[in-house]
């Protein structure tokens, strides 16, 4: 696959991606999906943890996982959509976990980046009465914190789901008491970027088998596709800058990762 002149290289057959983080549903993908699909397979995709943002992109999503077989579905009420979603949603959504293909809640968690977001109060309710949903139904939470790190933390540490902070951003600090309460961290392409600084620092000190890695696509393509619109084959440059920094092979990364993503979401892949 050539995107803007640059080539993505076909892995080893030992070599397979879990994409732990996308988004899919996303309408930049509406005209090509299901060619794009086909490449990521040959390319070594082997699963995909599609995610939820807002009620209707739930339903969205679980369409195509129910449509594509190595595509599983996290259904959740992202903050920025915290404000909008009703009662009747909400029960709609418990419904959705009954689905097979529904992994995990999320994405879901606090944003504080904009002042015309929903307020902190509003955020809390939803992050927490998702969380209560996800622990009944034994499922694994994904988690959304930006700019939000502390409130997030408590949060977390007061009802320990199961589950990982995505697109990690915090400190390493941090990272280890979200260690401690047994979850995982996600990776984005992030790090590969020239001013990845914390990103690089949590990397050199996590645990390989508490570690995932992600796109958040269409969002956060690693160098050299930055600011394109990102697809799960890119996960390969990601996969070599963690080998990079944790001086082990790109392979290694890819299977540990991949392996982290099963045993977390319960799946085979």
């Amino acid at each position: 696959m050539i995107i803007d002149s640059f080539e993505i290289p076909e892995l080893a057959a030992n070599e397979r991606i879990f994409d732990s983080h996308a988004h899919y549903d996303d309408d930049s993908f509406d005209s090509d999906r299901d060619t794009l699909f086909a490449d990521l397979e040959r390319f070594g995709v082997c699963g995909i943890i599609n995610n939820g943002s807002s009620f209707e992109l739930c339903k969205k999503g679980l369409k195509l996982a129910e449509k594509y077989p190595f595509l599983y579905q996290a259904v959740g009420i992202h903050p920025e959509f915290a404000a909008d979603v009703s009662d009747a949603e909400f029960a709609e959504l418990e419904s959705m976990l009954d689905n097979k293909k529904v992994v995990a809640v999320g994405e879901i968690g606090l944003d504080y980046h904009y002042d015309d977001g929903p307020s902190k109060e509003i955020q809390h309710q939803v992050f927490i009465r998702q969380i209560e949903l996800a622990q009944k139904f034994n499922l694994p939470i994904i988690v959304h914190d930006r700019d939000a790190h502390a409130d997030v933390l408590e949060i977390l540490k007061k009802y320990q789901p199961k589950g990982v902070v995505h697109c990690y951003s915090g400190s390493v600090e941090m990272m280890k008491e979200i260690l401690k309460l047994g979850m995982y961290i996600g990776m984005t392409g992030v790090v590969t970027f020239k001013n990845a600084r914390k990103a690089v620092e949590c990397i050199e000190e996590i645990p390989l088998d508490r570690l995932l890695i992600e796109t958040d696509c269409p969002y956060l393509a690693p160098v050299p596709f930055r600011a394109k619109r990102c697809n799960s084959s890119m996960i390969t440059f990601t996969a070599e800058k963690i080998a990079e920094i944790k001086g082990i092979s790109r392979a290694e990364v890819l299977a540990a990762t991949r392996e982290n993503t099963n045993c977390l979401f319960n799946l085979n892949r």
